[in-house]
């Protein structure tokens, strides 16, 4: 029994350091499937910000033509509105599921940017179908939709923890009279 008594305590270290090592490994799995985890969503969020993104610009590039066409920007390729109803449709239509895995996968603050947004790009849908030939009130239009757009990828930014970004803003050049 004194053979025994002698070994117990290196027995007993060896337990204790297999049951350390044990707790170690399963704490540090833990840690890693979550950080996996978070990674995973992180990136399944970006690509719902940047789908919902590009969805909702075509229906901006599309506004912009017709109003063109209408005589209220001076974008390069104008188009009418009967032309650009079916295209419209078509894009509305792909804006929706994006925009409801954006309601699912998005934090609140970007959803909420991106209502402001989309309300925005809304009201410039409903100038267009109207037919309105104002150029003052396009360019507010304008200012709000790229204020809406702003703030969206403020907000996704944040939600995604990535620097501050560009404002998107680009100075163009005016179009000239020849």
């Amino acid at each position: 029994m004194s053979a025994f008594l002698q070994q117990l305590p290196a027995l007993i270290g060896v337990v204790v350091g297999a049951l350390g090592s044990y707790l170690a490994i399963v704490r540090s799995d833990g840690a890693r499937f979550r950080r996996e985890t978070a990674a995973r969503w992180e990136e399944r969020r970006l690509s719902v910000y940047g789908e919902y993104a590009r969805a909702l610009k075509k229906s901006v590039n599309l506004t912009y033509r017709v109003a063109s066409h209408l005589g209220n920007d001076p974008h390069p390729h104008p188009l009418s509105p009967a032309q650009a109803e079916p295209l419209l449709a078509e894009a509305t239509d792909g804006r929706d599921p994006a925009g409801e895995a954006l309601i699912m996968l998005g934090s609140r603050e970007v959803v909420e940017r991106a209502r402001v947004w989309v309300t925005t790009v809304m009201d410039m849908e409903r100038f267009m179908r109207e037919g309105t030939h104002d150029p003052q009130a396009w360019q507010e239009l304008l200012e709000r939709q790229r204020a809406g757009r702003e703030g969206y990828y403020a907000a996704v930014r944040e939600d995604l923890a990535l620097p501050p970004g560009h404002p998107a803003r680009w100075a163009t050049a005016p179009l000239s009279d020849a």
